[in-house]
């Protein structure tokens, strides 16, 4: 499908993979603009992201010389234990050998070349053109390079089916207000019907989204809510992290819930979630994280409410017949960097209702 809405950068999806498999320094070979949001905002997540701000002379002559001055210099001020250049388009234009410039450079950092641009249709080839020098350089097994390829799949799939990719265009929405979904929330929660909780999360965004798990809980201890969370310990370094993390905080809250998959197989999730469904036999379902993934055939005749972080997620989950659906405004940004669950608004707004109550 040809999109008229922005869709992911390959090069910032490369750049997050880095990340993930535990990479201090990312050395972005290009302008120095490219990708500055996001660079700026891993760096707040631990990883330094520098760049060869290759400009107009550069362009033309190539730039293998700064590259190689950049990566001396990082191993030097940062002493990394991994490093990794990640191409842009202008290298790209210009024919860079990434792979060269590293072993001409002199480091003895481990360090892997991402041969990556702006210029894939789907931003998955940036984390495969992250994964694969990995899993050449040792970093991961390749079994693990094989069960990312059949889980960026499955993620791409559920876009397109039922997700910001599933239309051209989808009009970016905050859905419904928070405090009207709490009540009704609270309402189905306090009512003695059968509810499920599902945090079906990405990565990171779990240490927002199991808030909202644990302020339902809060709020509602004795309800008849089975708590669900996709925890389970699977995946690159920092994800396998991120999900022990989560699920200590979770415990600590007196929240300790039933794992079902793993933080990045989100997108693989929807069948098994539905399944569970499907046995508990629920009145209502509360969805957080990637509800989309979850077929509509699931939550057919179930009353359900969804949190999401994509304003552009609001209509298709509408269409899928969800009751209300809310909206984590800039969720992304609060949980970069964070190693321990971080408050979400929508379960401070059930907490502040619950406490009113």
């Amino acid at each position: 499908m040809h999109y008229i809405q922005p869709r992911p950068s390959s090069i910032v999806a490369a750049l997050y993979t880095a990340r993930d498999l535990e990479v201090d320094v990312a050395i972005l070979h290009g302008p120095s603009g490219c990708s500055f949001k996001h660079a700026r905002l891993l760096e707040e997540d631990g990883m330094r992201v520098l760049t060869t701000s290759l400009a107009d002379n550069e362009f033309i002559f190539g730039g293998q010389t700064i590259l190689e001055r950049v990566l001396k210099n990082a191993e030097t001020d940062f002493r990394p234990k991994r490093m990794a250049v990640v191409g842009t388009c202008v290298s790209m234009i210009i024919g860079e050998d990434l792979r060269a410039a590293i072993d001409s450079s002199g480091v003895t950092t481990p360090t892997i070349g991402i041969d990556v641009h702006a210029g894939f249709r789907e931003n998955i080839q940036g984390v495969l053109a992250a994964l694969e020098p990995a899993a050449e350089a040792g970093w991961i097994s390749a079994d693990e390079l094989e069960r990312q390829r059949r889980l960026l799949a499955a993620a791409n799939e559920v876009e397109r089916l039922r997700g910001a990719a599933s239309k051209p265009y989808i009009e970016p929405s905050r859905g419904d207000l928070k405090h009207l979904a709490a009540r009704r929330l609270l309402a189905l929660a306090r009512s003695g019907k059968k509810g499920v909780a599902v945090m079906n999360a990405k990565k990171e965004t779990a240490y927002m989204f199991a808030d909202e798990l644990i302020a339902l809980h809060d709020a509602c201890p004795d309800a008849d809510i089975t708590y669900v969370a996709n925890l389970e310990s699977r995946g690159l370094p920092k994800v396998r992290t991120d999900a022990a993390n989560v699920l200590a905080g979770m415990r600590e809250r007196g929240l300790d819930p039933e794992l079902l998959g793993a933080l990045d197989e989100y997108g693989a999730n929807g069948d098994a979630v539905g399944e569970r469904l499907r046995e508990i036999k629920p009145d209502f379902a509360f969805l957080v994280g990637v509800p989309h993934a979850v077929p509509q055939e699931y939550t057919t005749g179930i009353e359900t409410v969804s949190v999401t972080n994509g304003p552009r997620q609001v209509a298709p989950l509408k269409d899928l017949g969800h009751a209300m659906v809310v909206v984590e405004v800039d969720l992304h940004p609060k949980t970069l960097g964070v190693r321990s669950v971080v408050e979400s608004e929508f379960g401070a707004v059930l907490r502040s209702l619950a406490g009113e109550e």
